[in-house]
């Protein structure tokens, strides 16, 4: 194995993290370099301000889009590695903050390869571990310190190369049929058509993480444990997907598809597209904001509607897809515009917008087995088909052009083609897999393209079973409700409409501008001003009571019409708790009767047109206010946004600081290990130098006093705070006036000095002076030693003088005659005697 470290770091500080690491593992660290081959038993580290990714196994370094904000290194890699190594790849999330590394293991999951995450109660900062394993994508959980034994029992139980289609024997395709039969008995859902090389390697990979070496043994775990039937189910159906997943070919759709759907339209009609395998929404999301970019840009913008079908077997990535909340990662995918636009930040997630959600209707459904969408004018099917035998790609393409309208479009994934429907559909051109049907074709529909075994005896009952006729009862109401209920709209607590029954043109008329389903918006003159006070009097009371208020006149095609006015707060059935019915009802005009008068005989009416221009003049300042709020508020959640954009720059300036500040600690620590060997070095050589006592003076090449042995301040009167003084300066008592002479020769010759001396009160020294050498061999001064050598000064002046006498003797000898004989004073004798 090979080992990648992608951390969060500040892009102005220069790690030290290779260093660290080397000083503990036997394996070669290195700090990655752009195009360095990744070689095993290596670990290569990311550097500062630089993304990494890789290729054909060989490391490539990128300059970051920016280097201070949200940036996202660690999903970067692990994408372009499940991309480089498919189900080689193995990701593994430790202690961090934010969400960063969860789309990556998701692109690693995706190819088959292994996720591990630090148990979060080990984890220093647990968020981004937290944010993995909700995921529901981990395959092992635990202690940093324990992850490397289980990557290491998993891929001794695993083959690492999978072949493409693996040759079974008997006993291995018996006991993956076995599987299939389990699944199909637990959950429903028919996996034989699911390619062998898919189902083996998840299978395997499950295998590994319990330690089986043997299929059947795995077959009897299933039988024995139902949780990891779902745990494999789950496995199977791991469906990875991303917000405009290759770019380029989005743009393709964006630029032809979309614009030609738009144009082929007939006027008010609607357009239709599905998304089948959507996994958790991004791509159906992603097919609703370009159809909501592309409508806006159209003027006057187009009457009709766009409908988006989203299907997936898995029903919790349903469930997800239905709540439109997805993690922070995805500004790596989606522009900052469309992340303004199209979602709302909420708690450091984003949340797609009423308006994007509106256009998509999800549910869950088998591909295989259940009847499709009809009448499409698109239909997104992206890396599905790739797990899917050959045999059950070519059906589907005839369910897919059956589900297409004429001239509707067909998107695939970058792995998926057509080889085998070419009379079906025509390419659009490019690299992408964008196809249009083909209006003419002659090809037998084979739906749904399997089907499941029906018992004989079934179908002789159904066969023999008379056609079903509708009650009386149920033609009755039917007729009742089309032709006899009165019209009726179904609202919100705001008065938005969710549900028309009967004809309501008579009372409600779409508002002039941008379309606004409200109904305050688009009551009728005459109802708009009694609709707002009996609608708020309803949600008031507490009572479901309804409110109505009769003889309420609406001018109507020039005219005014009668109307009953009902508003009821419903509270039953369940489903409908909380909303509002409005109901018309049309009622008889009344009698025409004579104008009443006031006290004074004045007619009533001018007094009422004036209230009623009163109060219309205080309903637009109402609205003219709620206007002025709503852009109040919208500049709030501008100014949060941006509040939120400033918090998470922080958070990643605090992620960095803290891995440079686990640097430093880790330096420090060592810097105080470095500084007590050096006292301790330096005591060793304090009693080294006093040991000797030798009288040594350090001196820099400006004569400047650096370090003194005590043993010279008996010759020179040095104290402590005389470090840094010129040793001119300092009294003493050697007779030594060539002193800065000489170092300034040893220091130009780099030869060494070395003479005696003598001081005031007459002890001799011998003086060296030898460059001083650091480590690194620069000279950085002088060394000055002083040795006392005034006993054998002394001895050696005692022995001239008796050398000296001894000469004297002689010569006055030889000056004088011979001695008489017999005379002692001139023997040799005597003379040896005298000396």
């Amino acid at each position: 194995m090979a080992f990648v470290i992608v951390q969060h770091l500040d892009p102005t500080h220069k790690g030290v993290m290779p260093e660290l690491l080397q000083r503990i593992t036997r394996l070669v660290v290195r700090q990655a370099r752009d195009e360095v081959k990744v070689e095993p038993n290596h670990v290569y580290v990311i550097p500062p301000n630089a993304d990494l990714s890789i290729l054909h196994r060989t490391l490539h370094l990128l300059e970051p889009a920016s280097p201070r904000g949200l940036r996202l290194p660690i999903d970067f890699f692990l994408r372009t590695l499940a991309e480089d190594q498919q189900e080689r790849s193995v990701g593994v999330i430790l202690s961090g903050m934010g969400s960063d590394g969860t789309l990556g293991l998701q692109a690693i999951k995706e190819r088959a390869g292994l996720a591990l995450v630090q148990e979060t109660t080990s984890a220093k900062f647990d968020a981004m571990p937290r944010s993995a394993i909700a995921a529901g994508l981990v395959d092992i959980v635990a202690p940093a310190d324990v992850l490397y034994d289980r990557l290491v029992t998993c891929l001794g139980h695993t083959s690492l190369i999978t072949p493409a289609d693996p040759i079974l024997d008997d006993r291995n395709q018996s006991g993956l049929e076995q599987i299939v039969i389990l699944l199909r008995t637990h959950n429903g859902h028919d996996f034989s058509q699911y390619k062998s090389s898919t189902l083996y390697r998840r299978i395997e990979q499950r295998m590994g993480l319990h330690r089986l070496s043997k299929l059947a043994h795995y077959v009897r775990y299933l039988q024995e444990n139902s949780q990891e039937i779902d745990l494999l189910f789950q496995e199977l159906l791991i469906g990875v997907t991303r917000f405009f997943r290759d770019p380029a070919a989005w743009e393709q759709v964006q630029e032809q598809v979309i614009p030609a759907l738009l144009t082929d339209r007939p006027p008010g009609g609607s357009l239709r597209a599905w998304a089948a395998g959507c996994s958790s929404g991004e791509e159906a999301y992603s097919l609703a904001i370009l159809f909501t970019e592309a409508l806006e840009k159209l003027s006057p913008s187009p009457a009709g509607s766009v409908q988006i079908f989203a299907t997936d077997l898995d029903r919790d990535a349903i469930a997800q897809a239905r709540q439109g909340l997805y993690l922070e990662n995805i500004a790596s995918d989606v522009s900052p515009e469309r992340l303004q636009r199209f979602f709302i930040k909420e708690q450091g997630r984003y949340r797609i917008s009423p308006m994007i959600r509106e256009r998509v209707t999800f549910a869950t459904q088998n591909l295989v087995m259940d009847p499709p969408f009809t009448k499409l004018d698109l239909l997104v099917c992206r890396n599905l088909l790739i797990y899917l035998t050959t045999e059950l790609q070519t059906k589907l393409m005839s369910v897919f052009h059956y589900s297409l309208r004429p001239s509707g479009f067909l998107f695939l994934g970058s792995a998926e083609t057509i080889s085998n429907s070419l009379d079906l559909f025509e390419s659009l051109g490019g690299p992408w897999r964008l196809y249009r049907r083909k209006t003419f074709s002659a090809v037998p529909m084979d739906f749904p393209p399997v089907f499941a075994p029906v018992p004989v005896s079934r179908r002789e009952a159904v066969a023999a079973a008379p056609p079903a006729v509708a009650s009386l009862q149920t033609l009755v109401d039917h007729v009742l409700l089309q032709h006899f209920s009165p019209a009726a709209v179904l609202t919100n607590a705001q008065g938005d409409i969710l549900y028309i029954s009967g004809r309501t043109g008579k009372y409600l008329e779409p508002a002039a501008g941008q379309v606004n389903l409200n109904l305050f918006a688009m009551a009728r003159e005459g109802l708009n001003q009694e609709l707002p006070g009996v609608f708020e009097q309803a949600l008031r009371q507490k009572s479901p009571a309804a409110i109505t208020r009769r003889g309420v006149q609406v001018r109507t095609n020039g005219d005014f019409q009668t109307v009953n006015l009902t508003v009821q707060v419903l509270e039953e059935p369940e489903a409908l708790s909380g909303m509002i019915l409005v109901v018309f009802a049309e009622a008889a005009a009344p009698r025409r009767a004579k104008k009443r008068r006031s006290a004074e005989g004045a007619p009533l009416e001018p007094e009422v047109q004036q209230l009623r221009e009163t109060l219309q003049a205080t309903r637009e300042e109402m609205q003219t206010s709620q206007e002025e709020l709503k852009s109040a508020n919208e500049e709030l959640q501008s100014t949060n946004e941006e509040l939120q954009s400033t918090n998470e720059e922080l958070t990643t300036s605090k992620e960095e600081m803290q891995s440079m500040n686990e640097e430093l600690q880790t330096v420090n620590s060592e810097l105080q290990s470095k500084l007590k060997e050096l006292m301790e070095a330096s005591n060793d050589m304090i009693n080294l130098l006093n040991s000797t006592e030798i009288a040594t003076v350090f001196l820099n090449d400006a004569l400047q006093v650096r370090r003194f042995t005590p043993q010279i301040a008996k010759l020179i009167k040095l104290i402590p705070s005389d470090v840094g003084r010129p040793i001119t300066d300092i009294a003493s008592d050697l007779i030594y006036p060539a002193l800065a002479a000489d170092v300034a020769e040893v220091l130009r010759t780099l030869i060494f000095v070395e003479k005696p001396i003598t001081t005031q009160d007459g002890r001799w020294f011998t003086v060296r002076i030898m460059p001083y050498r650091t480590v690194d061999n620069r000279i950085n001064g002088v060394v000055v030693t002083l040795m006392d050598i005034t006993v054998s000064k002394r001895l050696e002046i005692e022995l001239r003088r008796v050398r000296d006498e001894r000469e004297q003797l002689l010569t006055r000898n030889k000056e004088e005659p011979n001695p008489p004989a017999g005379d002692d004073a001139g023997s040799p004798l005597s003379i040896s005697r005298q000396e």
